[in-house]
């Protein structure tokens, strides 16, 4: 029954064409139409590495490569487990949506990378360091209390500083080894790193990356005035110390938060990122002249629609992929393009137990999707999407539940419930905040197949769910979902693979494949 990777490859060639012409020699803005906030750079000779958040997800601290700064791929995590405790396990009916590890800043100094973050969920900062960022291993150093925002800097005088807050930014120097605070060195860096964008309220300037430019220090920041947009601030001194001098940079649909890259060739960008309704948060890339000394953002104050760079490719296979479960010995248990909500309990899965197959098993009563356990994800891409799904249910119980989701706090499910020997097809809408069963449809085989579809174009946000007994055929289940970036959980929507026990534990669901399109004509 599987459905080999032939509409994929359609799918590409059919992205390659629409995008010929003037498309295939420039890239556009967005430089990825998915969920990858909170960016920070490195370029290490010709190659470039981004980190971004996952927050709640694990593994986390996404680390992406790239050759053009346009087109990138997965190639490793800062970690598999941030921590064990309750909230991070999903269990005992807590949960880190929202929370988990934010922003982070990615460093090369002395042939090593250093990855950072912060984590409210345990008040702790983190320090990743490795040799090789694509293989590993990775060293771990934390410390209290959680440093929000933070960015940290190699200086020339062989000092490490860190800088962090929203606001009144504060500046300290680190132990050599980076485990801890040198205490002694707190000061305020700037009182009030808001007053070019204004003082009279909203969004602090906060999300520090300093970078060093001809012997010059950088500060951005982000600051959302009341009233107003997301705003780049930058910040220049001659010491690190200061006295520092700041000026707005560019306000432009949002486009805010990020950092300075440059090109071998001299060639400077800023990359930077847009809240985009369901999707997410969504990289650009602004070019960057130098003017008196400043980087002048934007063309004409403006983020432009294309770039002098290579052309985009698709999203598939790097940043999201299909998956048909297969393994060689060789291979990893799960590719990266996978992220488990919230920590796995690895007892309750597998790829090796039935070949071709994922399987999901029930060790624990679940009441609600957003709280069980082993929910599998990938991110969905814009402009639009399309995510299938085939499902044995041959060994599930009564009680359980299981499916393909869309993951956000207003949430949707396609799936089957086992009512004691019976079977029953249906759609739960949480798009108005509750959750609610719009379909439900009795159900005599042991097979089935789920589509989900999702329209990100011009913020719709909207997506439609299909069953079909076949593969082939497919019929609409239940009402369309009104998606919607919630706070709570402060991520794009994720596909979600999902299995959950309401009676019973023991039983489990079988996932033949895994397929994503970014033309959902071709899933048919």
């Amino acid at each position: 029954m599987k459905h080999k990777n032939i509409f994929v490859i359609g799918a590409f060639l059919l992205f390659a064409c629409n995008h010929s012409s003037v498309k295939a020699q420039q890239a556009t803005n967005p430089v990825i139409f998915a969920d990858v906030p909170d960016m920070s750079i490195v370029r290490v000779n010709e190659t470039y590495y981004m980190s971004s958040t996952t927050m709640h997800m694990s593994p986390g601290v996404p680390i992406m490569k790239s050759k053009d700064l346009i087109n990138w791929k997965l190639v490793n995590y800062a970690y598999d487990t941030l921590a064990s405790m309750d909230e991070l396990n999903l269990t005992n009916g807590k949960s880190t949506y929202g929370r988990g590890s934010w922003a982070s800043c990615i460093r090369y100094h002395k042939s090593t990378f250093y990855v950072s973050t912060f984590a409210q969920t345990t008040g702790k900062t983190y320090i990743y360091s490795t040799k090789n960022i694509e293989k590993g291993p990775w060293k771990t150093v934390s410390f209290k209390p959680s440093y929000h925002d933070h960015t940290i800097f190699f200086d020339d005088d062989g000092k490490v500083y860190m800088i962090t807050g929203a606001g009144k930014l504060k500046i300290f120097e680190l132990n050599d080894d980076l485990s801890d605070v040198k205490p002694g060195t707190e000061r305020v860096l700037i009182e009030n790193a808001s007053t070019p964008s204004g003082t009279g309220g909203g969004l602090p300037a906060e999300g520090s990356q300093l970078f060093k430019v001809n012997g010059k220090y950088y500060l951005f920041n982000i600051s959302w005035p009341r009233g107003g947009m997301r705003t780049v601030i930058i910040h220049r001194a001659d010491k690190i110390t200061g006295p520092w001098e700041g000026r707005i940079a560019l306000q432009d649909m949002g486009v805010a938060q990020g950092g300075l890259i440059d090109m071998p060739n001299g060639t400077w960008y800023s990359y930077l990122f847009r809240d985009y309704g369901a999707v997410g948060r969504i990289p650009y890339l602004v070019p960057v002249k130098w003017e008196d000394g400043w980087p002048v953002l934007g063309v004409n104050g403006k983020v432009p629609a294309t770039l002098d760079l290579a052309a985009n490719k698709s999203l598939i296979p790097g940043i999201v992929n299909s998956d048909e479960f297969s393994r060689k010995k060789s291979e990893p248990a799960l590719p990266l393009v996978w992220q488990w909500n919230h920590n796995p309990d690895n007892s309750r899965w597998s790829v090796t137990e039935r070949k071709g197959f994922l399987r999901l098993k029930t060790g624990r009563i679940d009441s609600s999707f957003l709280l069980a356990r082993n929910s599998l994800t990938q991110r969905t891409i814009g402009p639009v999407c399309a995510g299938i799904t085939s499902l044995d249910l041959s060994n599930m119980k009564d009680g359980d539940f299981a499916g393909l989701g869309l993951l956000q706090k207003n949430y949707g499910l396609a799936g089957v419930k086992i009512n004691g020997n019976s079977k029953t097809i249906v759609m739960i809408n949480a798009g108005t905040g509750k959750p609610e069963e719009v379909a439900s449809i009795p159900l005599n085989q042991q097979t089935i197949f789920f589509k989900a579809e999702c329209n990100f174009t011009d913020k719709k946000d909207t997506a439609n769910f299909f069953y079909s007994l076949d593969g082939n055929n497919w019929t609409a289940l239940g009402t369309p979902l009104k998606m919607a970036y919630t706070i709570p959980q402060f991520i794009g929507y994720r596909f979600a693979l999902f299995n959950y026990a309401t009676k019973n534990t023991g039983g489990f669901a079988d996932f033949d494949y895994f397929h994503i399109s970014d033309n959902i004509t071709m899933l048919k």
